[in-house]
């Protein structure tokens, strides 16, 4: 039973995944249908967190909007995930920064990975 529950989530797998780690700032390109039309909403912020393998992995991205943060969760092989570009690598200790939620301003900012 496994290994069939195990191909059927294999074939759902993109081919292209864009690389981004936790502390990243991620442009995140999102369709959206309203009715019968697509447009596409683009969502930057940093990524909080990373979890999960194969066709369940989903990532975490928060972002500041008007004084309010705001967290979208999306699954990383989804269909709906356009393309995820990385705007600048962060530089991190941690697997998970769930600390930035209670942070704001400059504390919230992650140290940037120069290379």
């Amino acid at each position: 039973m496994n290994n069939i529950i195990k191909q059927i989530e294999d074939a759902q797998l993109k081919e292209n995944v864009a690389v981004f780690h936790v502390g990243d700032t991620v442009r995140v390109h999102n369709k959206i249908k309203e009715g019968n039309r697509e447009r596409i909403q683009i969502f930057e912020g940093t990524v909080l967190k990373r979890q999960g393998t194969g066709a369940r992995e989903t990532f975490t991205v928060r972002k500041n909007s008007n004084g309010v943060g705001v967290e979208k969760t999306w699954p990383v092989h989804s269909p709906f995930v356009e393309k995820v570009e990385v705007v600048r690598l962060g530089k991190v200790r941690r697997a998970k920064l769930n600390y930035l939620r209670d942070r704001v301003g400059k504390k919230a900012k992650v140290k940037e990975l120069v290379r």
